[in-house]
């Protein structure tokens, strides 16, 4: 008898949860998309570049330079955004200057 009562089986889990779990739980997971956003979001920087976009800019930029090479990736950025350019190179912000 004992035994038969610590027995996990023999309770009926579902039970244990009330049916207002599920309701509960979409505040929870909308709170939870609002503190991902906020410690993602990064300030804009006044110099000109690929966006940060939760870090997809820096794989972007990043991708780019392994793929068309320093010189052509440099000259890329350069028409698109200027001679002063914020882009990100293993991770780190780089900034590439050129006249």
């Amino acid at each position: 008898m004992v035994l038969e009562t610590l027995n996990p089986m023999h309770y009926n889990i579902t039970s244990l949860v009330p049916d207002t779990m599920p309701v509960a739980t979409v505040p929870i997971l909308i709170f939870m998309c609002f503190l991902f956003l906020i410690w993602n979001h990064e300030e804009t920087s006044s110099i000109p570049g690929p966006g940060y976009c939760m870090g997809i800019g820096p794989l972007i930029s990043h991708g780019r330079f392994l793929w068309m090479g320093v010189g052509n990736a440099c000259n890329y950025y350069n028409k698109t955004y200027g001679e002063f350019v914020r882009v990100w190179i293993s991770g780190e912000e780089t900034f590439i200057i050129s006249k």
